[in-house]
Order: structure tokens, then C-alpha cells, then sequence
């Protein structure tokens, strides 16, 4: 392994649980954008149907205004009638008092109607404010649990930033360089190690030439396919070192 690329792992090995954190993170803030979401959908219904009900209201009213103008125009043509005596005269008014009390009767079905739609309306209101006070109380607890949970999430992000201030000072500005470039564009690990002569990364094959080159360690050797840094593990440079020294003392021994 090129003597750069450790310190670059390990910084790497900070920021991938830097991500990770942002993702619950961000995670986190659309859980809370949800609640609100909700809290302000049932505030707004809320609004809708107490305007609704209000709009009721001044139609009801209305009517009943009309129904007592209709009565006392009633007791009018009533009045009216005691005193005539030709008998078409009589006649006219009384069918002028049954087409206004036809009216009247109209208007009392056209009230009862709109006093039942709103005792519906106000049932309907009811639950909605049933539901804001429910949501009010289990949301402001799931609230206090994020918050906390996001402010952890700052504290843990601080740490692990002075961690890394504290390893990018000693390592490889260039190589550092294009890690970041890589791992702006990625999001993930871009310095990985290569197995069974692949890229661990992509998980597309490298050549022998590759392979060789990332096995000596001499340079910084990037997978042909994306791009990401490649490395040869230490543990494997380890076992194939095993072999040849415990070969040459088989040797020495039977010399």
C-alpha cells in the first residue's frame, strides 16, 4: 500500500460515518417536516370547516328572515281578507296566501335541511379537533426525541471532524486533494482494496498489470472503470510474505 493512502483511509473511515450521520440527519428533518405537515393539515381542515359552518350559519339566518317576513306578510293578507266581501277579491287573496305560505314551508324544509348539515359539519369539526389535540400531544414528544436525537447527531459530527482536521494536517495534500474530488462525487468509499483481482468499489475485474502496480505500492493506481483509488490489503501482503520466509528456513535448516 502506498504510505499516503493510510491516512487518507482513515480520514475516509471518518467521513463515511460522517455521511452516514447527515443521512439520519436529514432523515431525522423530514420526520419533523412530516409532523408539521400534518399539524398544519388538520389546522387547515379546521379552518375550512369552521368557515363552512359559519357560511351555514348566515344562510340560515337569511332564511329565518325571509320565513318572518313571509309570516307577517301572511298575517297581512290575512287582515286584509277579514275586510273584503266581493267574493274574487277573496279568492285572489287567499291564493296569494297559499303560494306565500308554500313559500314559507319551502323555506322552513330549506332551513331544517341546512341545520342538519350543520350539526354534521360541527361532528365532522369535532373529531378534526379531536385529532389536532391527539396529535399535538404525541407529536410534541416524537418533536422532543428528534431534536435530541439531531443534537447528538451535531456532537458526534464535531468530534469527528476534529478528528480529521487533526489527520488531513499530516497527510498527502495532493493525494488528499483527489479523494475529496472522488468522494464529492460519489458519496461513498473511494479508496478500496482490491479483491481476487477486482475492484472492490465497481466490482469490475482490473488487469494483471493493475494488479501488479497495486500490490507494489510504488504509486497511487486508480480503477480503470471508476475512477476510485485502489489498494492492496495489508493482510494479504502479510500472508504472502508467510510462505517464503518459513521456505527459506527449511532450507537453512537442512543446510
Amino acid at each position: 500500500m502506498h504510505h499516503s493512502l493510510k491516512t487518507i483511509l482513515e480520514i475516509q473511515e471518518l467521513d463515511i460515518k460522517m455521511i452516514r450521520l447527515m443521512r439520519i440527519k436529514k432523515q431525522r428533518k423530514k420526520e419533523l417536516e412530516e409532523i408539521e405537515s400534518l399539524s398544519i393539515e388538520l389546522q387547515e381542515q379546521k379552518t375550512l370547516k369552521e368557515e363552512e359552518i359559519q357560511a351555514l350559519d348566515q344562510k340560515v339566518n337569511s332564511i329565518e328572515e325571509e320565513i318572518v317576513a313571509l309570516t307577517g306578510k301572511i298575517k297581512e293578507l290575512e287582515g286584509k281578507q277579514s275586510s273584503i266581501k266581493k267574493v274574487d277579491e277573496f279568492n285572489a287573496l287567499t291564493q296569494e296566501m297559499t303560494a306565500v305560505e308554500r313559500q314559507k314551508i319551502n323555506l322552513e324544509q330549506e332551513a331544517s335541511n341546512l341545520l342538519d348539515t350543520k350539526s354534521a359539519e360541527e361532528e365532522i369539526l369535532e373529531k378534526i379537533n379531536e385529532s389536532l389535540a391527539a396529535t399535538a400531544q404525541s407529536s410534541q414528544a416524537l418533536k422532543d426525541e428528534i431534536h435530541s436525537s439531531i443534537g447528538m447527531i451535531n456532537e458526534e459530527g464535531v468530534a469527528l471532524k476534529e478528528k480529521r482536521d487533526s489527520l488531513v494536517a499530516s497527510s498527502d495534500k495532493d493525494v488528499l486533494a483527489v479523494y475529496e474530488r472522488l468522494l464529492r462525487n460519489k458519496k461513498d468509499r473511494v479508496v478500496v482494496p482490491v479483491e481476487n483481482r477486482t475492484c472492490s468499489g465497481c466490482h469490475v475485474g482490473i488487469t494483471i498489470q493493475q494488479e501488479n502496480l497495486v500490490r507494489k505500492g510504488d504509486g497511487i493506481i486508480h480503477c480503470e472503470h471508476c475512477s476510485r483509488i485502489l489498494y492492496w490489503p495489508e493482510s494479504e501482503l502479510a500472508e504472502a510474505a508467510m510462505p517464503t520466509t518459513t521456505g527459506r528456513r527449511r532450507r537453512r535448516a537442512a543446510t
